[in-house]
């Protein structure tokens, strides 16, 4: 993975991706963490490319579904506390920025500072001004304007601004006007902001002190939300978040699906997320280097079957661990995505770990790589690009009105999938596995070309 923006017309490399090389421990929550000089890889995990292709996928599906009046309750967000399988996707996205942070961070230390800084600014800005272009596009929208001398509206379309006027009318017939404007934030917004805090974490504190680091900040936040507001808390009109996002963003600038202005990816639930890509680089490593062990007298370290089953060992007893934790911490500090609590981040972590080492038993050491596997691969090769092409391409289509709100992107749900046979969630989900279908070919298609765009 490369830190600079770029398109590669290359075939795959496996053996390009630096690591490091002494072994160390994820037992005992993390406890013995040490690293060496970064040294070349010698085999790279498929499981991880599949890991993050997958989760793309799963991103992809929740937000496409053909009405979203229409969804089957595990591709919905849990209402406020509690989880859902659809709340799992972010969270193992960050994991995987993570996983990913871990093969490039060796070549940053061994490049230095100037290096580190430039790469990861660069990077961090791209990503976020991509997500801000993606909240802006189509740079046009519907308003209500004043007829001339009336009092009546009519819609109009115009060119949005950072911010744009907007006119509606009261229960009493009284002319409101109202400032909109673009969200400042969202989820590639948040996925830059992780990465950037996280890298700088990571490299100058290294392992042992960034997992120290990461628990005092999920602890740090914990306190602030219940001093914030001791009365109450971890409830939407009480999380002591809103008033900050309202202060540095201002309400025009936040989300309002919840009914009220209140931004899921805001400023301050950013601290939590940003533990997951550190636990997330952290295993990452780990699963490198436990998985390799001396083969000849010189001392010489390659990833061996034996090592593997260590490896797997480890995973799979923290992964235990973190769910018991968050499960436990659950009762004090409720699970909860939209405010990402600190028991939501330690208990996806975990559920993350499980789901990697999963894969990694079954594709690496079973060598089940069948057509699931190599599905979810393409998709992870241009992870980034999917998931910005499948927010930019319904927003854009959509001002190609083809009548009674019909429009290329939404045609094949309103003239052939809505009239599915059942409950009407499946012609909505089958349009969402449409979709995904869709983008697989063109992820497929820029495979096969050896077009790798990352950011």
């Amino acid at each position: 993975m490369n830190t600079q923006p770029y398109i590669c017309f290359k075939k795959k490399s496996f053996d390009c991706h630096p690591t490091y090389t002494n072994h160390f421990s994820l037992f005992t929550t993390f406890s013995y963490l040490s690293f060496s000089k970064p040294t070349a890889l010698n085999q790279r995990f498929y499981s991880l490319d599949v890991f993050r292709g997958a989760t793309v996928c799963l991103m992809i599906l929740v937000n496409n579904p053909g009405s979203w009046g229409h969804i089957y309750a595990p591709l919905e967000h849990a209402p406020w506390h509690g989880l859902t399988p659809t709340d799992l996707v972010f969270p193992f996205f960050l994991f995987a920025v993570g996983n990913a942070m871990s093969f490039v961070m060796p070549r940053l230390e061994a490049a230095g500072d100037k290096i580190f800084w430039k790469k990861v600014i660069k990077r961090s800005a791209l990503i976020f001004l991509i997500g801000l272009f993606l909240n802006w596009w189509p740079f046009v929208t519907e308003v209500n304007r004043l007829i001339e001398g009336t009092t009546d509206l009519h819609k109009v379309t115009i060119f949005k601004g950072f911010t744009w006027l907007d006119y509606s009318k009261d229960k009493a017939g009284n002319i409101v006007e109202t400032i909109k404007g673009i969200r400042i934030f969202g989820v590639l917004q948040r996925i830059a902001v992780c990465y950037f805090f996280a890298s700088i974490i990571i490299y100058y504190l290294k392992p042992r002190k960034a997992f120290l680091a990461g628990l005092i900040m999920l602890l740090v936040y914990w306190m602030l939300c219940y001093v914030g507001n001791p009365a109450d808390p971890y409830s939407l009109n009480g999380w002591f978040g809103t008033d900050i996002d309202k202060a540095i963003l201002g309400e025009i600038h936040m989300y309002k699906g919840e009914g009220l202005p209140f931004d899921p990816e805001g400023l301050m639930s950013t601290m939590s997320a940003i533990v997951q890509v550190i636990l997330g680089f952290i295993v990452g490593a780990y699963i490198q280097n436990k998985s390799k062990e001396p083969v000849d007298e010189s001392g010489k370290m390659e990833t061996t079957v034996n090592g593997m089953y260590q490896m797997l060992t480890g995973l799979f007893v923290i992964g235990v661990a973190l769910l018991v934790t968050g499960y436990c911490w659950d009762m004090v500090f409720p699970i909860n995505k939209k405010i990402w609590t600190s028991s939501y981040t330690i208990y996806t972590t975990g559920l993350a770990i499980l789901t990697i080492g999963t894969m990694i038993y079954m594709i690496e050491i079973k060598k089940i790589r069948g057509g699931l596997a190599r599905f979810f691969d393409v998709f992870g090769k241009n992870a980034l690009f999917v998931f910005a092409l499948s927010a930019f391409l319904p927003r854009g289509l959509a001002l190609i009105k083809l009548g009674d709100g019909v429009n290329p992107w939404n045609w094949m749900y309103k003239k052939v999938l809505i009239h599915t046979p059942g409950a009407p969630e499946n012609g909505s989900l089958l349009y969402a596995l449409f979709i995904i279908t869709f983008m697989w070919a063109i992820c497929y298609w820029m495979d096969k070309k050896k077009i790798y765009i990352k950011v």
